[in-house]
């Protein structure tokens, strides 16, 4: 293992992060699983513990600047929380069965999951780009003092906990478009709100993958002194750089690695 190397790809990873706001899960597990052969198990599991880290920084930060909702962020967690719990521990069914491959199964899983983020990500881009003047339907405004809209964001965040339990990726970006379209919010406080949440929701999924025995620390580490600093480069660079090409070719690049993980 060459760990110079992976704290220089991180590096990349964490700038590109910084830059679009595309997940790190989404980018650095197919990294390890296709440039260093990890195997898929130890890839997820070591990748959750690394993003923990810049998630809880960049919510703390978040928090002093009051920059985010935290009813939001309250009513997402006791959905997520357990939902991710949930995923792992069909993880460790899985695993204690000694029936299945599980880095098989991983693998069909982060490449669906990878797959469904690009399509969502790239469709809402492609109609901003190409259609501008297009209105897409908007759906019902999600009331957190309403049982109703209590009831609906525990549910979709436990769904969408779940997928991030098993698979990793999608902390981020599918709770973004969730707090877009139900919640209508602004800009400032849609970043800390989403990194916020996603701080809690990985802590408690860190604590499910360290159960299962897959993290490797050797790797934890590299990644952490590369993408920490590339997240602060990239998020300075943001203001100057072409948005929306760059995520063209991100999200192109992320739909050929959902490809080629789910063929494996």
């Amino acid at each position: 293992m060459n760990y110079l190397l992976l704290s220089f790809l991180s590096f990349f990873v964490g700038i590109i992060v910084g830059l679009t706001g595309v997940g790190g899960a989404s980018l650095i597990t197919p990294m390890l699983i296709f440039v260093f052969q990890v195997p898929a198990s130890i890839a997820i599991s070591s990748d959750v513990v690394a993003a923990t880290l810049m998630k809880v920084v960049g919510g703390f930060k978040h928090w002093q600047q009051k920059t985010l909702d935290l009813q939001i962020v309250k009513w997402l967690a006791l959905g997520s929380v357990p939902g991710s719990l949930t995923g792992v521990w069909i993880l460790h069914c899985i695993k204690s069965s000694g029936t299945q491959d599980l880095d098989s199964i991983l693998l069909r899983c982060l490449g669906v999951g990878i797959a469904l983020i690009v399509a969502l990500s790239l469709t809402k881009l492609v109609v901003k780009t190409f259609f501008p003047s297009f209105k897409l339907p908007s759906p019902a405004k999600w009331d957190l003092n309403t049982n109703y809209g209590r009831i609906c964001t525990v549910s979709a965040a436990a769904i969408l906990g779940c997928i991030v339990g098993i698979t990793s990726v999608s902390s981020g970006a599918m709770f973004a478009l969730l707090l877009i379209a139900f919640f209508r919010l602004d800009t400032s406080k849609l970043v800390g709100t989403d990194i916020s949440q996603a701080a809690i929701l990985l802590m408690f999924t860190s604590l499910g993958h360290l159960s299962l025995g897959t993290v490797d620390w050797s790797l934890v580490l590299p990644i952490w002194l590369g993408s920490v600093p590339g997240v602060l480069v990239g998020a300075k660079f943001c203001q100057i750089m072409p948005q929306r090409p760059l995520k063209f070719v991100i999200y192109g690049m992320l739909a050929m690695a959902s490809w080629k993980l789910y063929q494996v």
